[in-house]
């Protein structure tokens, strides 16, 4: 038997292949399927099955498209609704894969049609659970996710305490040497104190896991309900597109429109310029956001525009706009490209360098911005007087900022920073908007 763990750091997301007896299994897959399809050909296996723990809210999924190319059969909870060609996979059911099975359980709380898959080995031991978004290592899934979007709808205190019952009565009830595989790892934002680690044991979450130690439900659905990380834009529309399936990965990407650099653009649509900031400030097409190509560039995509906006993207090299693209269609946002291009050569616009040594000697002849999230915020202010605006906020609430003053944007460490001046100075510029940039990590030390 081998079970392979697929990791795509960027999305913090784990997926899973079971292979035994040269049939192979895949569990929760990422958009793009030929990892799959290069690991059952190194292991002279065939897809026969792919498993959706839950329609996932934070990446597409490539189950239809598996399964139009190998003819694998799709399982899911009958919950789900799905839409695709599927089998239901509920309590007790199981997947019989030569001599190991795989074992469905129902497990709500991170959504009302979550389910987790138990492997038992060839010696019918109880070997591994594959968790989805039900348990990670150290934390479990947010359960506010699903009040507006899906088969079913539930208010996040009611699926906190179908997490309180599914962890108490299935998940810790399992011998504490089961392996436990998540679907996801620390950064993502399916929940809000995962571990390092990408794989756990029952025993050790047992021991470690804040949401497995002895509490009543209240007390539970109180903690699970309360800190939680902001939740992207895009989160609502991908549980709907994994709920149907989508169309094939590389005809998505090939889809999306390339257009030559200096191309006229169609006004009123956004522009996103992925190239580092230095290239960014020295000039860039007015109204462009930078948001800089880096490992959670589709995160904050998916964060600051919302799933039914156009956009142009910019790249520096066709490299880099292949990338890109690709990461786009993560998300299923590839099909919100109005077209990519590279960097025009002629720009208009010229960003402006904040002199520090003013800055510093009077900081109240500034409006300063923290584009951090509210948890960062609310664990200690870098300036007592900021503005608080979380970045996936920004675009909304550009009006609240005062335009009497020069403006300071900041973050923690400078990416955000960066897409946040890009928004502040195309809405307001009646004052310069002024980056703190880097900087801002040795304020940061020098306040705590």
């Amino acid at each position: 038997m081998i079970i392979q763990q697929f990791y795509d750091k960027g999305l913090a997301h784990g997926s899973y292949a079971v292979i035994r007896t040269g049939k192979m299994i895949v569990i929760d897959p990422a958009r793009d399927p030929q990892p799959y399809y290069d690991f059952a050909a190194q292991h002279d296996a065939d897809i026969v099955g792919v498993i959706e723990t839950h329609p996932h809210a934070d990446f597409v999924s490539s189950h239809l498209e598996i399964h139009e190319t190998t003819g694998a059969v799709i399982y899911c909870s009958k919950l789900t609704g799905a839409t695709y060609p599927h089998e239901t996979f509920d309590d007790g059911d199981v997947i019989q894969l030569n001599d190991i099975k795989l074992k469905s359980i129902n497990t709500p709380g991170h959504s009302p049609d979550s389910i987790c898959i138990l492997l038992i080995d060839e010696e019918g031991r109880e070997t591994a659970i594959f968790t989805g978004d039900t348990l990670f290592v150290g934390d479990v899934g947010r359960p506010d996710l699903r009040e507006n979007v899906g088969n079913i709808t539930a208010k996040k205190e009611e699926l906190a305490r179908q997490m309180f019952q599914s962890t108490r009565q299935k998940i810790m009830t399992l011998p504490k040497n089961v392996i436990v595989y998540p679907a996801h790892g620390p950064g993502s934002l399916c929940g809000k104190s995962m571990s390092p680690d990408l794989e756990s044991t029952i025993g050790r979450e047992l021991r470690e896991n804040y949401a497995l130690q002895l509490m009543d439900e209240l007390e539970f659905v109180k903690t699970l309900t309360t800190d939680q990380p902001f939740m992207p834009k895009y989160f609502g529309r991908d549980v709907e597109l994994n709920k149907n399936g989508v169309s094939g990965f590389e005809g998505s990407i090939v889809a999306v429109p390339r257009i030559d650099a200096d191309s006229v653009l169609e006004n009123g649509i956004l522009i996103v310029d992925s190239r580092p900031k230095a290239q960014f400030r020295s000039g860039h097409l007015h109204g462009a956001i930078n948001l800089q190509d880096g490992e959670k560039f589709e995160t904050w995509l998916g964060s600051i525009i919302g799933p039914d906006e156009q956009f142009y993207l910019i790249a520096e090299n066709d490299d880099k706009l292949d990338t890109l693209i690709k990461k786009t269609a993560k998300i299923g946002y590839e099909q919100n490209i109005k077209a990519a291009l590279l960097a025009p050569a002629n720009t208009d616009e010229v960003s402006v360098d904040l002199d520090l040594d003013a800055f510093k000697s009077n900081e109240n002849d500034y409006t300063i911005v923290d584009v951090r999230n509210h948890g960062e915020v609310a664990a200690g202010k870098v300036f007592k007087n900021a503005i608080s605006i979380p970045l996936p906020e920004l675009r909304e609430r550009i009006e609240e900022i005062p335009t009497d003053k020069p403006i300071v944007v900041h973050c923690a460490a400078g990416y955000r920073s960066a897409a946040g001046v890009s928004i502040v100075s195309a809405a307001i510029t009646s004052v310069p908007v002024y980056d703190l940039g880097e900087v801002v990590t040795e304020m940061m030390k020098e306040v705590h």
